[in-house]
């Protein structure tokens, strides 16, 4: 199993909510807005994404941009095959 984290359940409204911590999203790669199902079985609770993720604007893109997941950029100081021959 992946990263794991204790959460404590709230009220919110009639119903009971877990919020999902922001590590344990980006590994599920879940977004705000994504649809799940929540199901009950074998004695657990299972959270699974349906469909796709939603298209991303280019400032969500950017605001969950993290370099050390998806590294930096690289600069090659000089020409490193054929480019100018």
């Amino acid at each position: 199993m992946g990263a794991k984290v204790e959460v404590k359940v709230q009220t919110w409204g009639n119903d009971l909510a877990v919020r999902i911590p922001a590590r344990i999203a980006r590994a599920a790669r879940l977004v705000s807005g994504q649809q799940v199902t929540v199901e009950f079985v074998d004695g657990q609770i299972v959270v699974s994404p349906q469909g796709g993720a939603p298209r991303l604007t280019l400032e969500q893109m950017v605001k969950a941009f993290d370099p050390k997941t998806h590294g930096g950029e690289v600069m090659a100081d000089s020409p490193r095959g054929r480019e100018f021959g």
